[in-house]
């Protein structure tokens, strides 16, 4: 490890981070660079990637935003940002660290984005649950990756860290801009992008103060499932709520 860097990311971190990505595989950023492009000088690439990362002076570059099909809807759409392929495992190094950190807070009726669960256990709580209550509420945040304070998600993610590192790159994701299809280059004034690697953990974070833990705080009796932004608190009649 080179001491002369400001920061002591192991240089074993962004190649486990390389071969979370690679099997990821995924379409190419705003350089056109495929996971195979990315390979064809793997060590060089990998090295310079760790060495800005270590430095300090990594800066992303915007992410290529796509408008996809919402659900089953032909014309409903939302916008996906897809981060380079370096940029991408910039991202794994930091979800690498976060993850351990965030995930014994987090709710345990929490399901996305999660190892080890997923959207089918939640239904299957979520089917359980029914059978004991009389109505359910659902919910779904419109917009929701698009749309949260950077100040309030920052805050967030101090509350679990204080690593230097961490903080500097999830602060320089937030304020990427955003490349569209005809190459325009537009800033952002909220949201993490659907798309990138580091996102949803970020997601999962607002939420869990944002939702869980308000839940969990105001209303201790109802029970709810939540899958990133859609959750479905539910009650027997006559028994306090919302």
């Amino acid at each position: 490890m080179d001491k002369a860097k400001p920061f002591d990311i192991p240089k074993r971190e962004v190649w486990e981070a390389f071969k979370k990505v690679k099997a990821n595989q995924g379409a190419a950023g705003v350089d056109g660079q495929t996971v195979a492009d990315f390979e064809v000088d793997l060590s060089n690439n990998l090295y310079k990637l760790w060495n800005r990362l270590s430095s300090g002076s990594y800066f992303p570059p915007p992410v290529r935003r796509v408008d996809i099909p919402k659900g089953d809807s032909k014309t409903e759409t939302r916008p996906l940002g897809i981060p380079t392929v370096a940029d991408r495992i910039a991202q794994e190094v930091v979800k690498r660290y976060m993850e351990p950190i965030v995930e014994p807070i987090f709710h345990k009726d929490s399901y996305g984005y999660r190892p080890g669960r997923s959207a089918i256990d939640a239904l299957g709580t979520a089917r359980q649950r029914c059978w004991r209550s009389d109505w359910v509420l659902d919910i779904d945040v419109r917009g929701y990756f698009d749309s949260i304070d950077w100040e309030l998600l920052l805050k967030a993610v101090r509350k679990q860290t204080d690593c230097p590192w961490v903080l500097l790159y999830i602060e320089r994701w937030l304020k990427a801009p955003a490349q569209t299809e005809d190459g325009s280059v537009v800033p952002r004034a909220a949201g993490t992008p659907q798309g990138g690697v580091v996102s949803p953990i970020l997601a999962n974070l607002f939420l869990h103060y944002a939702f869980d833990v308000w839940m969990t705080r105001n209303y201790p009796g109802i029970p709810f499932e939540r899958y990133a932004d859609d959750s479905a608190p539910r009650r027997r009649e006559g028994e306090a709520g919302m």
